[in-house]
């Protein structure tokens, strides 16, 4: 019989159900509160003397991250914090049609049984500071935007108090201190942090990229485990190709997955729409695209995956953008796009 038991914990903001599927002893089910005074009793509960326990959790964001920092190394337990939608897509190829706190449950644990184990790299400290603000300043700049836009219509309306447009002017102002401030924390965490403040430099040195990029998509890349490839990075920001293809009559065309990180591709996408606009190579693979047939968005989501990989390839060998390792700018006709495929079916 082997020793390895598999659970699933079902996060929410007050609760926390553990199913646990052990091996010896057969199922429990037990509830916990989500505070950090209850975590280390979770711990407890899970681990055992020569036994080895696979926990699974979906991906909630901040409810479940304290949960998943306390279980991360803890001798005994093994952690994966899987994808919502595969988790979704899992219970529906189980048949699970209710949802309820013990079916999700059960659902993650015969998750963490059946499907292969990607264990959960705990992040640095500085990692998940920034990543937190970068989230904080993008939800800034949003509410700014939206407001601005406000502010716009109300000052075509004679209709329109003034008392209203005195309340947006000073709602504006206090989003742009805000913006200013978390932006110097996020500056002041980079530059205590050596692989953040060397990664940083890495980043503004691409064209397009400027500072608030920059801490855009470093809090996103940061807290990813260092041995990612660039397919997983793509992948991670759902900028994978899918494919709809059946027999001889079923050919749709081909689109971006977006089963990932739609924070990591909102920050990709004005660097590179930049990019395109000003830097030769970034330029000449676009417009190498388009000479092929590409529809203009295809080639901006191609210069998004181009970027991502040459991040990749910048933070692995720690050198600065170089864009003739891109797309060499040479005076011959440029390759069949067959030779470089955007959406190609994996």
């Amino acid at each position: 019989m082997s020793n390895r038991d598999s659970c699933g914990i079902e996060v929410s903001a007050k609760e926390l159900l553990v199913k646990v599927r052990w091996q010896d002893a057969g199922v429990r089910e037990r509830s916990f509160g989500n505070t950090p005074q209850d975590h280390p009793e979770i711990v407890r509960h899970l681990r055992r003397a020569g036994r080895v326990v696979r926990v699974c959790m979906e991906s909630t964001g901040l409810y479940g991250l304290d949960l998943a920092l306390a279980l991360s190394g803890q001798e005994g337990i093994e952690l994966m914090v899987a994808n919502p939608r595969a988790v979704r897509h899992f219970a529906q190829a189980l048949m699970k049609r209710s949802k309820n706190d013990p079916i999700d449950a059960g659902v993650l644990e015969e998750f963490a049984a059946r499907m292969p184990f990607q264990a959960w790299v705990r992040p640095s400290p500085a990692a998940l500071a920034l990543h937190a603000l970068a989230r904080r300043l993008r939800e800034l700049v949003d509410m700014q935007t939206a407001e601005s836009n406000r502010q716009h219509a109300a000052g075509v309306s004679q209709a329109m108090p003034a008392a209203v447009r005195r309340d947006l002017a000073r709602s504006l102002r206090a989003q742009a201190a805000a913006i200013q401030r978390l932006t110097r924390q996020a500056r002041q965490v980079i530059d205590h942090d050596a692989q953040l403040r060397e990664r940083f430099a890495l980043l503004i040195s691409v064209p397009g990229i400027g500072e608030t990029s920059a801490v855009q998509l470093l809090g996103e890349l940061g807290v990813l485990a260092p041995d990612l490839s660039a397919r997983q990075w793509v992948a991670y920001a759902g900028l994978d190709p899918r494919c709809f293809d059946s027999g001889s009559s079923v050919h749709k065309k081909p689109r971006i997955s977006k089963a990932g990180n739609a924070h990591l591709r909102h920050a990709l996408f004005m660097p590179a729409l930049v990019a395109v606009r000003h830097d030769p190579h970034f330029r000449g693979f676009y417009q190498h695209l388009q000479a092929a047939g590409k529809l203009k968005m295809q080639a901006l989501v191609a210069a998004m995956r181009k970027l991502l990989h040459a991040l990749h390839a910048m933070f692995r060998t720690r050198q600065p953008y170089d864009g003739s390792k891109l797309f060499p700018l040479k005076s011959t006709p440029a390759p069949e796009v067959n030779s470089a495929p955007v959406l190609a079916c994996a």
